[in-house]
């Protein structure tokens, strides 16, 4: 299981070495773009909109747009000295509550606590604690550069963290439009209402819920497959050499980079074809 993070846990004067695993992972079937034509697979560019030419990644600054067209530029060496300050790479458990007390909006992702280097008794230990007690811990942590809220409890014998929004990161329930007010209801129909509730209710077993839409659609490929009702991009095309990048994996470098790199040698630009 990959490591997506390495650090320590610490509550009180015991600190943890941990190592952290996504616990959930993305089932979603990734359908890619092609032309029509001669089915190549079509990419994003980086241009810039007032010089209307494509942008090398050296040539792009981070700024913060504080009003229409109006922005606070921030060079990487300011970012990386505020996350240096902000990331000791240690989770700290400020409070312990109960979990009960969390409503399910505040979760965000999860994560599974390893022990590392040495960590298993404090690990064992905090873990007892937790079990113990029926509390969860609430924990500050530095993900990505990002501040994060998030709770450690127990899970199946093991550690588990799990992020959380902060307040006010959750929006209003009250700014939720066209919520009709309370109407008068009938008994009757609250009657029938709670009977119904009452003949669905059964115990919780996740294994029995699929998704039906990815398992059709996985079927409806391998149909195609079979078929061999597929088609194949031109070679020349493919192979070409582009400096173009794909929007999706271009926003998640910029999140997880953390310190210049070397710039790309520039590409020769694709003739454009009328």
């Amino acid at each position: 299981m990959h490591t997506v993070w390495k650090g320590s846990i610490s509550f009180g004067l015991v600190n943890i070495p941990v190592k952290l695993h996504a616990a959930t992972e993305n089932k979603d079937i990734k359908l890619r773009q092609l032309h029509k034509e001669c089915h190549t697979p079509i990419n994003y560019q980086k241009v810039c909109e007032g010089c209307k030419k494509e942008v090398q990644s050296e040539d792009i600054v981070k700024a913060y747009e504080y009003s229409k067209n109006k922005f606070v530029v921030l060079d990487d060496e300011e970012l990386e000295k505020l996350k240096k300050e902000n990331d000791d790479k240690a989770v700290e458990i400020i409070d312990f509550v109960k979990l009960e007390e969390i409503d399910p909006i505040y979760f965000e992702r999860s994560y599974y606590m390893a022990p590392d280097g040495g960590g298993g008794k404090a690990y064992s230990l905090l873990k007892k604690a937790l079990t113990e007690s029926g509390k969860i811990g609430v924990a500050k942590i530095m993900i990505r550069s990002k501040e994060q809220l998030a709770v450690v409890r127990v899970y199946e014998e093991i550690l588990i963290m799990e992020t959380i929004h902060f307040p006010d990161e959750v929006r209003s329930a009250k700014d939720v439009p066209n919520i009709p007010s309370e109407p008068a209801i009938v008994q009757k129909e609250l009657d029938t209402a709670l009977l119904l509730v009452e003949q669905l209710t059964t115990k919780f077993e996740p294994e029995k819920y699929t998704d039906d839409y990815r398992t059709a659609l996985m079927e409806l490929i391998e149909d195609k497959k079979n078929g061999n009702k597929t088609v194949t991009a031109s070679e020349k095309q493919a192979a070409a050499p582009s400096n173009v990048t794909d929007l999706m994996s271009a926003l998640q470098a910029s999140l997880d980079k953390t310190k210049k790199k070397k710039p790309a040698p520039r590409k020769k630009k694709a003739a454009k074809t009328s």
